[in-house]
């Protein structure tokens, strides 16, 4: 079981959501500060996304916090379809080396900036990225005859700590994504669904991936509320959207990058099913996607209730869980107080 939580380097970090708010705007200092209090709370890793339009670089970033941590991986998001291969393998090299080979790979199949591809060739890029990453990472020569690279070059010098290509973290839900996550991803990670859809997703992917003669780990990217009573998360959670009117959010969906995409349309899928109060199933509330794209749900409750969930999740065969809630150091400080210790 790995539990991570999640550094809001795109500008997402809100007190109520919708209202930006200066003092949790994309910065170092305060990224910098969500991503220690993690490590303090004892979470194993953490997210550290990366949008063109948003936020800091995710990349450097990274380079910046390594000499202030000492335990808590970091999985940093590469926007593949923006740098040349092998330059980012040996940036991510380097990167890991930094971190006394505590790296992992978010691989985000990106556009190139200004520069739009259909959803087909994207995808075949970034297996092209993928393959040419993981074959220079793991210190084999590479000769590569692709759509989008032709490449004859040897592994830079510096390598990973561990001498191995770091495991690349990728989701996705179309069936570009899926086979792609099924040939090349060492972990598919999955946004908030009701349990009987994770459950025909989770069959799909293994069935996929074995027919490329691989197995796959699998994680889940969702929000938490948690306090010491289920009515005080309710409260909780209903105060984040107090300040929220439906034009704001339908602007912030809007303005992301993945707002097409067809994760993103299952997630609206799921707000629509759920109830007059947001949730969709038991303790699984779809409000918080009203004001963002992307995740948009929480795991909402009591400290049984967010662990038990968590445990239905691990039964599905789910590893791997990055966490996040708003404002992000305070509900990092929230989980590490009463999730951590009872799923430790």
């Amino acid at each position: 079981m790995e539990l991570a939580w999640f550094c809001p380097l795109c500008d997402d970090d809100y007190e109520y959501l919708g209202v930006p708010d200066p003092k949790l705007r994309s910065s170092f200092p305060h990224c910098r500060d969500v991503l220690l209090a993690a490590e303090r709370n004892g979470f194993d890793n953490i997210l550290c996304p990366s949008g063109y339009a948003l936020g800091i670089d995710s990349i450097a970033f990274a380079g910046g916090v390594a000499p202030l941590t000492s335990r808590i991986r970091l999985l940093v998001a590469v926007r593949c379809g923006e740098m040349f291969p092998p330059q980012l393998a040996r940036q991510l090299a380097t990167l890991d080396r930094m971190l006394g080979g505590r790296l992992t790979i978010n691989i985000i199949s990106s556009d190139l900036p200004g520069a739009p591809l259909p959803s087909g060739p994207r995808y075949l890029r970034t297996r092209e990225c993928m393959q040419i990453l993981r074959a220079l990472l793991n210190g084999d020569g590479l000769r590569h005859r692709g759509e989008f690279w032709q490449l004859e070059i040897e592994p830079p010098a510096v390598r990973p700590v561990s001498g191995r290509c770091p495991p690349f973290y990728f989701g996705g839900l179309s069936e570009d994504a899926r086979e792609a996550a099924a040939a090349e991803a060492d972990v598919f990670l999955m946004w908030p669904e009701p349990i009987p859809a994770l459950r025909v997703l989770l069959d799909d992917m293994r069935a996929r991936a074995a027919r490329h003669g691989r197995t796959l780990r699998f994680g889940y990217r969702v929000h938490v509320i948690v306090r010491e009573s289920e009515s005080e998360a309710r409260a909780h959670a209903r105060n984040l959207l107090s300040r929220l009117d439906a034009p704001t959010g339908d602007e912030i969906r809007r303005k992301s990058l993945d707002h097409a995409s067809e994760g993103v349309r299952r997630q609206a899928e799921m707000r629509d099913a759920a109830d007059d109060e947001g949730f969709v199933e038991e303790n699984l509330w779809t409000g918080i996607g009203r004001a963002r794209s992307g995740c948009g749900a929480a795991i909402v409750g009591d400290p049984d209730q967010v662990v038990n969930k968590l445990r239905a999740y691990m039964d599905l065969g789910l590893e791997a869980f990055i966490l996040s809630g708003y404002p992000h150091a305070d509900e990092c400080d929230w989980v590490g107080r009463y999730v951590l210790p009872r799923l430790r």
